[in-house]
């Protein structure tokens, strides 16, 4: 028979670790809204302006840029990951002690940290560029024509980054999580 002050210290660790699977589980949820608006603003972005005449337009759209493309699909399998990986948290409210699939969540959530980024910075060089230019390559900022174009391009980024620091957050969440059931007895 155990003394109580460990039963009680146990039922502690196990609110804890329970609390924090409920957080992990909330920023998921936020995560899939900001990667899926970021999709979703990028990839329904474009912006026609007339030039002299009524008969000549041009037009900017995210897809003449291929890294904008990248960054919608970056964003769409974040998401996707994101919302394949809920049962998987909500299974970790549930069984606090699973570690196993803990720690393929840890390893798939680093990845997919990676892929974000990437396309979200890719994004970010560009979206630089539109807004200031770069004289000595001799490219022109554009974001004074396409005001529109290039506001919903820079708000895009917002949601993936922010995405990308909820990424940030989970991946320590999981491993304390993960540490602390190592140190409990093998009763969860």
């Amino acid at each position: 028979m155990k003394p109580e002050g460990t039963v009680d210290q146990e039922s502690k660790e196990l609110g804890l670790m329970r609390g924090v699977s409920i957080i992990e589980l909330v920023l998921r949820v936020v995560a899939i809204l900001g990667t899926l608006a970021s999709a979703v603003a990028m990839g329904t972005t474009d912006q026609t302006l007339p030039f002299s005449t009524q008969t000549v337009l041009f037009q900017a759209q995210y897809d003449d840029i291929s890294t904008f493309r990248f960054f919608v699909i970056t964003n769409a399998v974040v998401c996707g990951y994101l919302a394949i990986s809920l049962p998987m948290a909500v299974y970790h409210v549930i069984r606090t002690g699973a570690a196993k699939s803990r720690a393929l969540l840890i390893f798939l959530d680093a990845t997919m940290l990676s892929v974000l980024t990437a396309g979200a910075s890719a994004a970010a060089a560009i979206v630089y560029l539109a807004h200031k230019g770069n004289a000595s390559a001799n490219w022109l900022a554009i974001c004074q024509q396409y005001e529109k174009f290039c506001e919903r391009i820079t708000g895009s980024l917002i949601g993936s980054f922010g995405s990308v620091l909820i990424f940030v957050l989970l991946i320590p969440l999981s491993g304390l999580v993960l540490t602390r059931q190592q140190l409990l007895p093998r009763v969860i």
